[in-house]
C-alpha cells in the first residue's frame, strides 16, 4: 500500500474503484470532510441533550422497540448492544476485494457528515483498512432494507476489538488483531452504531465489483465471438457498420466495430462463403453483446450515484437545525439494477454456450466434436454440457431478487428490497460467465486448426500461439477439466496484456 487514497467531498467514480482494487492505496481522510463530520456531530451531541430531545435509534430502541426511550447514561452501551445483536451473518464469507470495497465506501458515506459520527470514528475505519486488518463478514443476512444491518455489523465489530478478521491474510480473533497491529480499539458514542450499521455498503460493494468485472467480460465475449465467427468460417456481414448505423444502439455499435477489428486481417474471413446466413448465436452477437453493455452502462449510472450518496437513518443536517428520521437505507434502487445486471449477463454465456453447441456439430465442414477419430475419441462433446449446467445455473440465479418481501422487525420493516441477495447472485452470474467463455475460447481454438492451412487473423493467430503454449491441441482424448482452468486464466491475462482486450 504504497499509494494514498483520499476521502474528501468529491465522488467517486467506479473507475476509481478499479484502480482502488487494483493498487490497494493507503486511505486518508481529508480536510474538508473532517470539517463536515465534526460539525454535524458537536451539532447532534448538543441536541441530543436538549430537554425532551427523542430521536429514533440515537436515545431510542430499534425497529419496532423505536419506541421504548434510553437514558442518557446508556447511550453507549446502546450503540454496543445494537452492533453485538446485529452481528448474526451466515454463509461464505465474503470475497477480501468486496470487504475493502465496503470499507473504503462506509468511510466515505460516513465522511459526507451527515451521519453524525466523531472523525475518530471514521479514522478508525480508515486505520483498520491501512493496517490490512479487514472484517470478516457472511453473504448472507441482509435484507437490504434497513441497511445491509448483519454484514455492517461484521463490519463495525473490529473498530470495537470484537468479531473475526483476516489481519494480512490470516483468520483471527479481531482484539489479536489489533493488538499485533498495534490499533486500539473505540468505544462507540451515541448514534454511531446506526450510522455504522444503517447504509447499503453490503450491496453497493458487491454491486460496484460485478460491474467491474462485466465491463472486463464482455470486451472478452466480443473477441471470443471474434474467434468462434472464423472457427465456424461465419459471414462478417452482419457485423457491417450500416446495419449497426441504421439500428443506432451504441452498445450495438460497438460490440460490431470489436469484432471487425479482432477479425481484421483474416484469411478465413475473407474467403468467399458456400453459406447464405449463419445461426442467431454468430449474426446478432452485436445485437445481443450490444444490449448487455447498455444494461451494464445502465447499472454504473445507479451505483455510481449511489456510492456517493448517504444511506444510512436518522441524517443530520446541522445547517439546517434537522434530525430527521427517513428511508434512505432501502436498497430498492439497487435490487431493481443488481437483478437487470444479472439478466443481461446471463445472455452473455446463454449467446456463448449456443456457438459452442454449434462448433461441435459437425457442420461447416468441421468433424463432429472436433476430434479427427470421433467415436474412439469424444473430444470437446462434454465441454458443452457443462456450459449448458452453467447456463442453466445461471437462469436460475437471474430470477429476480427484488421482486420478494419478507416482513421484519414485528411489522416495522414491513417492505424490503432483497437487494443483498441480488447482489450476491448477481455476481454469481458474471463469475459464471467466463467459464462459459472459456469453454467458447478452448472449442473455437480447437476448430481454427481445421481450417489450417488458411490463418484467422494476425491478432487471433498471435493470441491462439501464445494459448497453445499453454493448451495443446486435441488429437485423442485426454483429461480436460485442467485445460478449462488454464483457459480461464488466460483469458484473465490477456485482458490485462492487450490493450485490445481492455474494457
Amino acid at each position: 500500500m504504497s499509494h494514498s487514497f483520499t476521502i474528501n467531498n468529491e465522488p467517486i467514480s467506479i473507475t476509481q474503484l478499479t484502480d482502488f482494487l487494483d493498487r490497494q492505496p493507503q486511505l486518508l481522510l481529508g480536510d474538508v470532510a473532517k470539517n463536515k463530520v465534526q460539525a454535524n456531530r458537536h451539532f447532534l451531541e448538543r441536541k441530543i441533550h436538549e430537554p425532551g430531545a427523542r430521536y429514533y435509534g440515537i436515545n431510542t430502541g430499534f425497529g419496532a422497540l423505536c419506541d421504548v426511550e434510553i437514558a442518557n447514561d446508556q447511550l453507549e452501551q446502546l450503540q454496543e448492544n445494537l452492533v453485538m445483536s446485529h452481528a448474526c451473518g451466515m454463509g461464505d464469507e465474503v470475497k477480501p476485494e468486496v470487504v475493502r470495497l465496503m470499507m473504503l465506501l462506509k468511510a466515505k458515506g460516513l465522511s459526507l457528515g451527515h451521519s453524525g459520527v466523531c472523525v475518530e470514528t471514521v479514522e478508525k475505519l480508515i486505520e483498520l483498512y491501512n493496517h490490512e486488518i479487514y472484517p470478516v463478514i457472511w453473504e448472507v443476512g441482509s435484507l437490504g432494507a434497513s441497511g445491509d444491518l448483519a454484514p455492517l455489523a461484521h463490519l463495525t465489530l473490529p473498530l470495537m476489538g470484537k468479531g473475526w478478521v483476516r489481519y494480512k491474510g490470516e483468520k483471527m480473533d479481531a482484539k489479536v488483531a489489533l493488538k499485533k497491529a498495534g490499533v486500539t480499539p473505540i468505544k462507540l458514542k451515541a448514534k454511531e452504531g446506526l450510522a455504522l450499521l444503517n447504509g447499503t455498503q453490503f450491496m453497493s460493494a458487491w454491486g460496484c465489483y460485478s460491474i467491474i468485472e462485466a465491463e472486463r467480460v464482455q470486451k472478452l465475449a466480443d473477441f471470443t465471438a471474434a474467434v468462434s465467427v472464423d472457427a465456424f468460417d461465419a459471414q462478417t456481414g452482419p457485423f457491417h457498420p450500416a446495419i449497426q448505423r441504421v439500428r443506432n444502439h451504441a452498445g450495438q455499435i460497438e460490440s460490431a466495430a470489436n469484432v471487425l477489428q479482432f477479425l481484421a486481417g483474416s484469411k478465413i474471413a475473407a474467403q468467399t462463403k458456400n453459406n447464405v446466413q449463419d445461426p442467431y448465436s454468430f449474426r446478432c452477437v452485436p445485437q445481443v453483446h450490444g444490449a448487455v453493455k447498455f444494461a451494464v452502462a445502465q447499472v454504473k449510472e445507479v451505483f455510481e450515484k449511489e456510492i456517493n450518496a448517504v444511506t444510512d437513518n436518522p441524517l443530520i443536517f446541522e445547517e439546517e437545525d434537522l434530525i430527521i428520521s427517513g428511508g434512505n437505507f432501502h436498497g430498492e434502487p439497487l435490487a431493481l439494477a443488481l437483478d437487470y445486471l444479472g439478466i443481461a449477463m446471463s445472455e452473455l454465456a446463454s449467446i456463448s454456450e449456443r456457438r459452442t453447441f454449434q462448433l461441435i456439430s459437425g457442420k461447416r465442414g468441421l468433424p463432429k466434436f472436433l476430434v479427427a477419430d470421433s467415436g474412439l475419441n469424444s473430444g470437446l462433446m462434454i465441454p458443452q454440457y457443462t456450459a449448458a449446467a452453467i447456463v442453466s445455473m445461471n437462469k436460475q440465479l437471474a430470477t429476480p431478487a427484488s421482486v420478494d418481501t419478507i416482513t421484519s422487525s414485528d411489522g416495522q420493516e414491513d417492505h424490503v428490497s432483497m437487494g443483498a441477495n441480488a447482489a450476491v447472485k448477481t455476481y454469481k452470474i458474471v463469475y459464471n460467465i467466463e467459464k462459459v467463455l472459456a469453454i467458447e475460447l478452448m472449442t473455437a481454438m480447437q476448430a481454427l486448426e481445421f481450417r489450417q492451412p488458411l490463418s484467422s487473423s494476425p491478432f487471433i493467430e498471435q493470441v491462439k500461439n501464445e494459448y497453445r503454449k499453454l493448451v495443446p491441441a486435441y488429437d485423442t482424448d485426454r483429461i480436460i477439466y485442467p485445460d478449462i482452468q488454464i483457459t480461464v486464466d488466460f483469458m484473465r491475462d490477456i485482458c490485462k496484456k492487450y490493450p485490445e482486450l481492455k474494457p
